[in-house]
């Protein structure tokens, strides 16, 4: 394929991923309006800015994309939307970068978000052939079915098989699941924050042969975007200092050795990764010697080892010594999933792709925080969907002479993240109502407010500046909560006076029909209806 132009990730940003239903006000179009939000605010640009999106979700139904982005604007942009399995969110990426190398636009937005169910994935459609046929059939041929997830079991047997061929124990399976647990306790949108021992993974519940619960990604709710520009758009807008180059993005799809073969190690896709990283590293003029962090798909344990492998990080059998010797975490050649990986972060299937490139523009921004890989010069991604398609995309500081020269977290948050006058837009959706660090739209706004003022930003408009726009919300919130206390003991006094008459009145209760109970009331005793009448016309 031919190269085309230069391609820049100048702003990324996503939702915290969370357990299905673990919010039940939390819907699609909220949580693509807040990873978009957050995406603008990092780019500095505005939605109008966007001149085509693609929209990545597996389930759901068409036009989904639509939905979640009218929220923000209807600009009359062209919105795509992609169902890839689980690499449909690189495969959006994949979409969008290509429409700016090919000249077509130059600033596109890749959106991902899944709403997903609780447990194991299930087909949604039962009335026709499931695409999955193929692959589903040859592994029942080849090693029967058991009652357990059929992923689980796929990725299982390529694990088992991995073990016979090159001498790799349950272990190794066991150690990457720790590294990645441990990796995500620094991760404040991971799903999963808690570290967990080599003996605690191994002896979790199983779900399938050598693989147990901690070793298997769990379903998740969430989003993340990414905003990509052209060369000349990046120059125009001042957006040297943030941006990252895309610089090889490869997708490859099933070859005949995937069944041919009859191992579950191709079935997973060994071959789809293989020929997408050469092609990446080709085009890039890289090697895998010049990686220094990686987010790769570990949907299972077993799948990151193999993955190391067809990667080309370290010889075909020889995944298990890059675990041993540590060179898979930080100290060592690479940082694999620093972000805590899908077993750790959680797996959204349409948010994956585009939360793996969100991490690694941190990381070679330099503002990953506690999570940061010293001296992150190249990054590589890996995406994997059954069925099937694989995205390799390898990354670098696209402006190296101009980006900020920082050495702390805040300070580079300071200087690249903020945009004080995006975040007053009135957006036709509450994006921030839904928010996921638990503050409500209000707590969010003014913690928004308050590091507007810390960095001195100006306002444009009626106010001056922020300090001055908060002084007067605030006193107008002091004047409503003081007006609703004098009303509330007024209410309160009426109420009170009103009681104090009825009941001298009647000191004895109220008589007549009581709807409540359907009987008369003749003071404080109830008295039958026909007496009533009959007393009432004596008298």
């Amino acid at each position: 394929m031919a190269k085309g132009r230069r391609v820049f990730v100048v702003g990324v940003g996503m939702t915290k991923f969370v357990r299905p239903g673990v919010n039940k006000l939390l819907d699609y179009p909220q949580m693509v309006s807040e990873a978009v939000t957050n995406a603008l605010n990092d780019s500095r640009l505005q939605y109008s800015d966007v001149e085509l999106a693609a929209v990545g979700y597996v389930f759901g139904d068409s036009t989904c994309g639509q939905k979640a982005l009218y929220e923000i604007g209807m600009t009359g942009i062209p919105i795509v939307n992609v169902n890839n399995n689980c690499s449909t969110g690189s495969t959006a990426l994949y979409l969008a970068k290509n429409m700016i190398a090919g000249g077509l636009y130059d600033c596109t937005i890749a959106v991902g978000f899944e709403k997903m169910e609780r447990g194991a994935l299930t087909s949604k459609f039962k009335d026709r052939i499931n695409p999955m046929q193929s692959h589903v059939g040859l592994f029942y041929d080849l090693y029967g079915m058991e009652a357990a997830p059929i992923t689980a079991q796929m990725f299982g047997a390529a694990g088992k098989e991995h073990m016979q061929r090159y001498g790799t124990k349950a272990e190794h399976f066991g150690k990457i699941a720790a590294k990645n647990h441990r990796h995500s306790v620094n991760n404040p949108y991971s799903q999963f924050r808690e570290e967990h021992s080599l003996e605690e993974i191994m002896n979790s519940p199983k779900v399938y042969d050598i693989l147990t619960r901690y070793q298997c990604c769990p379903t998740s709710d969430g989003s993340a975007a990414a905003i990509l520009a052209s060369e000349d758009f990046v120059r125009r807008h001042n957006l040297t200092e943030q941006a990252v180059e895309i610089v090889s993005m490869q997708m490859t799809t099933d070859t005949p050795s995937t069944f041919e073969e009859k191992s579950a190690i191709k079935l997973i896709g060994f071959d789809m990764t293989k020929l997408a990283a050469e092609r990446a590293f080709a085009e890039s003029g890289l090697t895998p010697d010049d990686i220094q962090v990686i987010e790769l798909h570990d949907c299972f344990s077993t799948n990151e080892l193999i993955t190391y492998e067809a990667l080309g990080l370290c010889p075909v059998g020889k995944g298990k010594d890059l675990v041993d010797s540590n060179q898979n975490t930080y100290g060592g050649k690479y940082v694999i999933n620093p972000s805590g990986g899908l077993l750790s972060k959680g797996h959204p299937l349409g948010a994956t792709g585009l939360a793996q490139c969100a991490e690694l523009n941190w990381q070679l921004r330099n503002i990953a925080g506690a999570r940061q890989v010293a001296g992150a010069k190249h990054a590589l991604q890996h995406n994997i969907g059954l069925g099937g398609a694989v995205v390799v995309a390898i990354y670098r500081l696209g402006f190296p002479q101009n980006s900020a020269q920082i050495k702390t977290f805040d300070e580079t948050f300071k200087k690249l993240k903020t945009n004080p006058d995006f975040e007053f837009q009135k957006l036709r959706h509450e994006v921030f109502k839904f928010g996921t660090s638990g503050l409500d739209r209000t707590e969010k706004r003014e913690a928004k407010i308050a590091h507007a003022i810390s960095l001195g930003a100006p306002r444009k408009g009626k106010y001056k500046n922020y300090k001055q726009l908060m002084e007067e919300r605030k006193a107008i919130k002091t004047r409503e909560d003081d007006e609703k206390e004098q009303n509330s003991q007024q209410i309160h006094h009426k109420t009170k006076i009103y009681k104090q008459k009825k009941q001298k009145r009647n000191p004895n209760g109220v008589k007549g029909f009581d709807y409540q109970i359907g009987k008369y009331r003749n003071g404080v005793q109830f008295v039958d209806k026909k007496q009533m009448k009959s007393k009432n016309k004596r008298k």
